[in-house]
C-alpha cells in the first residue's frame, strides 16, 4: 500500500506566560510596489538594515572600517555560499542577497574569517549558537502570523531531572480558554526541535502558537496542549552527540527522560486527557529521528506521529517488519492503533525527501498506512516545518 500524498496548502515547577516576541516581527511589514528596499520586520528597533525588496532580495550592511574582507552567509533558502561584500567610503560593507525564500532564515557575517552576528537583527539559537535571524515576507501565506483571534499561552516550565542531574526546561502551549475553563481537559502533543536548536525554537522561529491559534479559531484543529522540551539529554559524564550515530545512541537517554520525567511531569501539571489516543509525538529533523526512535518503540503511549524532515537514515528501516521491536510486523494491528503516521519535507531538501519517501514506501509495502506531504519550494528550514505543522495539526485527535 502506498502512502497518501498531500500537497494541499493555502498558498514551563515554574510556569509563567511567555511573551510571544518571536512572532511580532512577522507583522506590520510593507513594501512599495516599485520594489524599493524596506527595513526587515525582524530588525531590532531603529535598525535600518537588513532591508528587503518586493522581489525578496535582501540588502545587508555591516560597519567594519578596519576589516579587509567581509562576507554574508546563511542557510539553504537564503545564501548557502558566502557572498562577498563591498566596502564604501564610510567603512560600511554592503551587498545584496539576490533571492531569499519565504519565512525565517538564519544568517551571519564572516569578518576576516571570524563569524559574527548582525547587530541589526535579533539572535536565535541555531547551528548550536546564537545566530542572527531574518523574516522574509510570505506572499499569500498568513497561517503562521498573529491574527485577531483568541490566543493561547506559552509557559516556561522548569523541572528537576534526576536522570540527567540537571534542571530542564520546557515551553508549554495551552490553547485559548485553558485558564477560563478549569474543568476542561485536552489532548497533548510532544513537539521536538532540531539539531543545534533548543526548546525555544518552535515558539520563536516556528511561530507554533500562532499556527495553532489560527487553526483552532478556524475550527480546523482540536484544541490541544503542546510540550516543547529540550531534545538533548545526557547522563553525567556522557559525551554529547556529534554524529548521526551518536544521535541514535543518545536518544536512549532522552527516551528515559520522556518516559520517567517529561510525560509524568507535564501530564500532572496540566489538564490532559488520559490514554494513548490523546497523546501525539512529532519533531523536525533530529526531532523527527527522536520521534521515530522513541515513539515507535512505544505505540502503547502514542497514537499520532509526525516526522518533519525526519532524519530517518542508515539501516533504521532496513527490515521494517522487525524494526522497533516489531512495531510494524502486524500492519492491521498497527493501523488500528496508530491513527496518524505523517511524513513531510521541503521539496528542495532532496536528501530528506528521499528518506521520507523511502520510509513511506517500505512501510506501505507492509500495508502500513501513512501520509506524505511536500512543502513546495522550501529547503531544510523553518518555513518547511511551519507548513508541516500547519498540515499535520488538523489531523490530530479526531
Amino acid at each position: 500500500m502506498s502512502c497518501y500524498v498531500s500537497h494541499a496548502m493555502n498558498i514551563r515547577l515554574f510556569a509563567r506566560p511567555l511573551l510571544l516576541l518571536g512572532l511580532l516581527p512577522a507583522l506590520g511589514w510593507a513594501q512599495s510596489a516599485t520594489g524599493d528596499f524596506q527595513p526587515a520586520s525582524s530588525n531590532l528597533s531603529g535598525a535600518e538594515y537588513p532591508k528587503i525588496s518586493a522581489d525578496a532580495r535582501v540588502s545587508v550592511r555591516l560597519k567594519a572600517p578596519d576589516a579587509t574582507k567581509v562576507q554574508v552567509q546563511g542557510g539553504d533558502g537564503l545564501q548557502k555560499d558566502p557572498l562577498d561584500l563591498v566596502k564604501d567610503a564610510e567603512g560600511n560593507w554592503n551587498g545584496t542577497i539576490p533571492s531569499a525564500g519565504p519565512g525565517f532564515h538564519y544568517y551571519w557575517f564572516i569578518v576576516d574569517g571570524v563569524r559574527v552576528n548582525d547587530p541589526g537583527s535579533d539572535a536565535y539559537l541555531g547551528y548550536g549558537r546564537p545566530t542572527s535571524g531574518i523574516e522574509i515576507p510570505t506572499p499569500n501565506e498568513d497561517f503562521h502570523l498573529l491574527k485577531a483571534v483568541p490566543h493561547g499561552s506559552v509557559r516556561e516550565h522548569w523541572y528537576q531531572s534526576n536522570i540527567t542531574s540537571k534542571w530542564r526546561r520546557a515551553f508549554v502551549y495551552t490553547p485559548p480558554g485553558y485558564d477560563e475553563n478549569p474543568k476542561k481537559r485536552y489532548p497533548i502533543l510532544y513537539l521536538l526541535h532540531g539539531a543545534g536548536e533548543n526548546e525555544r525554537g518552535w515558539s520563536l522561529q516556528g511561530h507554533m502558537s500562532a499556527i495553532l491559534d489560527n487553526l483552532i479559531a478556524e475550527k480546523k484543529a482540536t484544541p490541544m496542549i503542546v510540550v516543547m522540551d529540550n531534545g538533548y539529554a545526557l547522563v553525567p559524564n556522557e559525551a554529547p552527540a556529534n554524529t548521526p550515530g551518536d544521535m541514535v545512541k543518545r536518544a536512549a537517554t532522552l527516551e528515559q527522560v520522556y518516559l520517567k520525567e517529561i510525560i509524568p511531569t507535564m501530564e500532572t501539571a496540566y489538564r490532559t486527557l488520559p490514554g494513548r489516543e490523546n497523546r501525539a509525538m512529532a519533531g523536525l529533523s533530529m526531532g523527527g529521528l527522536q520521534t521515530m526512535l522513541i515513539g515507535m518503540k512505544h505505540v502503547d503511549l502514542f497514537s499520532h506521529y509526525g516526522f518533519f524532515s525526519g532524519a530517518i537514515f542508515g539501516d533504521m528501516l532496513a527490515d521494517p517488519k522487525t524494526a522497533f521491536n516489531g512495531a510494524f510486523a502486524d500492519a492491521k494491528a498497527f493501523n488500528n492503533k496508530v491513527k496518524v503516521l505523517w511524513f513531510g519535507a521541503g521539496s528542495e531538501e532532496k536528501r530528506f525527501v528521499e528518506m521520507a519517501a523511502d520510509a513511506c514506501k517500505k512501510l506501505g509495502d507492509l500495508g502500513i498506512k501513512s501520509t506524505y506531504y511536500e512543502s513546495p519550494g522550501t529547503y531544510h528550514e523553518w518555513h518547511t516545518w511551519r507548513r508541516c505543522l500547519h498540515e499535520f495539526a488538523p489531523l490530530l485527535f479526531k
